[in-house]
């Protein structure tokens, strides 16, 4: 088993890269993303070459992502990790780790960044489309629109970051927890887990794939689960 989130990842997409990975559902805006892992794939190398290239992050640097679950926060944390970045998140009490090189941050918590001094700062409008975010404050960058000038490769260091080991661990065991084994379709509330060990890293180090669901409608469910051929649900 590997110690290497970028491992893992990579374990996931080697058979068959054309496959949905994820695929992302918010029934309070009507948006479906799906991503093979050829396309996530994509997005994370761009997101790695973005920490790489514009805001200098190397091996065990800090980066900050107060994000909620989505395909782009996917994108987000596989980026960071794929440098060796160590990722951190508001603590419960609301309050920062320390300095970041980076910060990514929902456009609704952009306020938060006060506590947090960044490098370079990234906001997200999490819109459907990718739409970029508008009007933002200064000092802030548009994700979406920064990370597609970025290249389409990134070779991830071969190193496992300072957080790899123990987040494999941990996801490994989560899959099991959750019942999620090899090929299988998990849809997740993505209320209900919003932690990226359950709802990313844990069908990853299983081989399955993602069925996440934002704002989730319980009327929908049973339709949904049919139609993307769930075969476990986390809700």
């Amino acid at each position: 088993m590997t110690e290497n989130i970028a491992g893992l990842f990579a374990a996931a997409t080697a058979a068959d890269p054309t496959r949905p990975l994820l695929t992302w559902y918010d029934d309070a805006s009507g948006d479906r993303t799906e991503l093979s892992g050829a396309t996530l794939a994509n997005w994370v190398a761009k997101t790695a070459n973005l920490l790489v290239d514009a805001a200098g992050v190397a091996p065990a640097d800090p980066v900050g992502v107060l994000l909620p679950p989505h395909w782009q926060t996917a994108a987000v944390l596989l980026g960071c990790w794929s440098t060796g970045a160590a990722v951190s998140g508001a603590r419960p009490d609301g309050s920062a780790p320390g300095p970041v090189d980076a910060l990514f941050a929902a456009v609704d918590r952009l306020g938060e960044s006060a506590t947090w001094p960044a490098g370079e700062q990234y906001a997200l409008a999490l819109a459907p489309l990718a739409a970029p975010a508008r009007d933002l404050p200064p000092g802030w960058a548009d994700y979406v629109t920064e990370v597609r000038g970025h290249g389409d490769h990134f070779t991830p260091y071969p190193a496992a970051g300072p957080q790899d080991p123990v987040l494999v661990d941990l996801a490994t065991r989560r899959a099991t927890e959750l019942g999620i084994g090899a090929g299988d379709r998990v849809l997740v509330d993505a209320a209900r887990h919003p932690d990226p060990v359950d709802w990313l890293l844990a069908p990853l180090a299983a081989g399955a794939s993602t069925v996440l669901c934002g704002n989730l409608d319980p009327a929908r469910l049973d339709d949904r689960a049919a139609a993307e051929k769930v075969t476990v649900r986390l809700t």
